[in-house]
């Protein structure tokens, strides 16, 4: 599903070529659940937005579901990545305009999908996270646990083939994070979406069938 060959990310500062990250080779299978672990500054969520084409690398070869997507221009890239990723964010990313309903709605006017077909996905959804009684507020009404919810929630209604996740339960409470992760793990073995996540948690990690640690930028 995807591939990563002799992935780098440098950045120039003072003249000077630092390192992101260095020689990146990795490979995910359909189906795979995968946890990227490593200290703060290892190069977790560059790689994450790497993967997720949401950032470019300096040096290598990036394949997802058999395409090129080094060779891409930026509107083939958008297309691939609004059919086939669902992406939860540590910062949130809401829009601060439009209210839950209409933040999680967002990925499905995308896809052009009918306006009662949106609907009721979007009902189904809200049901899920338990989130009804939220959907007429705006981001800045809700706390971070309940951000991080409609996030996950947006990430998942289009229904990715990939999942990536950037410390997803970090902004919930310990109950929240366990139903996350127990969601996750239900997503990947019942409907086989394939989920990379980066996360601090060894208990989160384990949900993984793999965990990768990355160190300075390279994969230990």
């Amino acid at each position: 599903m995807i591939e990563l060959t002799n992935i780098s990310k440098s950045v120039n500062a003072g003249g000077q070529k630092t390192y992101i990250l260095k020689d990146i080779n990795f490979r995910v299978n359909q189906g795979e659940f995968i946890s990227i672990m490593g200290p703060s500054g290892s190069g977790k969520s560059t790689l994450l937005n790497i993967i997720g084409m949401l950032d470019d690398p300096s040096e290598g070869y990036h394949y997802f579901m058999g395409e090129a997507v080094h060779l891409l221009k930026e509107k083939q890239r958008s297309q691939l990545y609004k059919k086939h990723i669902g992406f939860v964010f540590q910062a949130y990313h809401l829009i601060d305009e439009l209210t839950v309903y209409e933040n999680i709605e967002t990925p499905l006017i995308y896809q052009d999908k009918k306006s009662s077909e949106r609907k009721a996905i979007v009902a189904d959804v809200l049901d899920r996270f338990q989130i009804v009684g939220k959907k007429d507020l705006f981001p800045a009404q809700l706390s971070g646990g309940q951000q991080q919810l409609v996030g996950i929630a947006r990430a998942l209604v289009s229904k990715p083939s990939l999942l990536l996740a950037d410390e997803p339960t970090g902004n919930l409470n310990s109950k929240q994070g366990e139903e996350i992760m127990d969601l996750f793990k239900k997503l990947n073995q019942e409907e086989g979406v394939t989920i990379i996540q980066v996360t601090h948690s060894e208990k989160n990690a384990e949900y993984g069938s793999r965990i990768i640690n990355l160190l300075d930028g390279k994969i230990v």
